[in-house]
C-alpha cells in the first residue's frame, strides 16, 4: 500500500479538493483505494455523504487511530491510502506525515500561504523528511510557464523546497463538484480541471514506479 497525506499550516488550500480529485483518479485506474479524512471539520466525509458512489470510502477518524486505520486499510488490499488534515497546526498534520510515502502540500503563490512554509519545513523534519512536494493550486489559467518556473525556484531558493511538476489552476469545477459529492472529472470528463487531476495522479504513479513501491501501477503515465 502506497500512502498520500496531504498537509499544510493554512485552510483553505485545497487539501480536501486534492485527496478527493487524487482518490477517484486512482480509483478510477482500477485501484482500491481509502480516504481517510482527519479533519474535524470531516470536509471529506460530508463530501462523501453527498455522493451518490460507492467509491471511492472515506473513513473519518482521528489522528491517535490514524496507523490502526492504514493497517485496517492495507489487511483489506487498498492500493492507495490518501490522508486528509485539518487546516491548522495540530497533530493530525505530523501523523499523517509520518505514515506517509509521499506528502503533498497544497499552497497558493500568495504571502499569506508561502509564509507558512517555514512551519511546514519544520513538520516534515519532525516526521522525518519523508518525500514531499509543493503542490501550487488555484494558478491563473493564463499563467505563463515562466512565470510558474520562477515561483518554482523562488520556493526552492528561499524555503528548501520542491514543487510538484504539475499544478491546478483556479477554476470553479473544483468547487462546483464539491456541492454534488463528484470530483471534476466526473462533473466534466474532458475539462481541464479533471485533465489536471488526471495529470497529478500520473506524476504519483511516476514516483511509485521510482520509488520501487509494490503497488502495481495501472493506465499509462505523462510526462508534465
Amino acid at each position: 500500500m502506497f500512502t498520500i497525506s496531504v498537509v499544510g499550516q493554512k485552510g483553505g488550500t485545497g487539501k480536501t479538493t486534492t485527496v478527493l480529485g487524487l482518490a477517484v483518479a486512482a480509483a478510477n485506474a482500477g485501484h482500491d483505494v481509502a480516504v481517510i479524512d482527519l479533519d474535524p471539520q470531516a470536509t471529506a466525509a460530508n463530501w462523501k455523504d453527498r455522493r451518490q458512489s460507492e467509491n471511492p470510502p472515506v473513513v473519518s477518524a482521528q489522528a491517535s487511530r490514524l496507523q490502526p486505520t492504514l493497517d485496517a486499510a492495507r489487511n483489506a488490499g487498498v492500493d492507495y491510502a490518501f490522508i486528509d488534515t485539518a487546516g491548522r497546526s495540530d497533530d493530525s498534520a505530523l501523523k499523517a506525515a509520518r505514515a506517509a510515502d509521499l506528502v503533498l502540500i497544497p499552497s497558493r503563490p500568495n504571502i499569506v500561504e508561502v509564509e507558512t512554509f517555514p512551519q511546514v519545513n519544520d513538520l516534515l523534519r519532525l516526521a522525518g523528511n519523508p518525500p514531499a512536494f509543493v503542490l501550487l493550486n488555484g494558478i491563473h489559467p493564463t499563467a505563463g510557464k515562466n512565470s510558474i518556473a520562477e515561483v518554482h525556484e523562488g520556493i526552492r531558493d528561499l524555503y528548501g523546497l520542491t514543487v510538484c511538476p504539475v499544478h491546478l489552476c483556479q477554476r470553479s469545477a473544483y468547487a462546483e463538484a464539491m456541492t454534488t459529492g463528484r470530483v471534476p472529472q466526473e462533473l466534466d470528463p474532458d475539462g481541464k480541471a479533471g485533465d489536471e487531476l488526471k495529470r497529478l495522479f500520473e506524476f504519483v504513479c511516476e514516483f511509485v514506479n521510482m520509488r520501487g513501491n509494490d503497488v502495481e501501477v495501472r493506465g499509462d503515465t505523462a510526462t508534465t
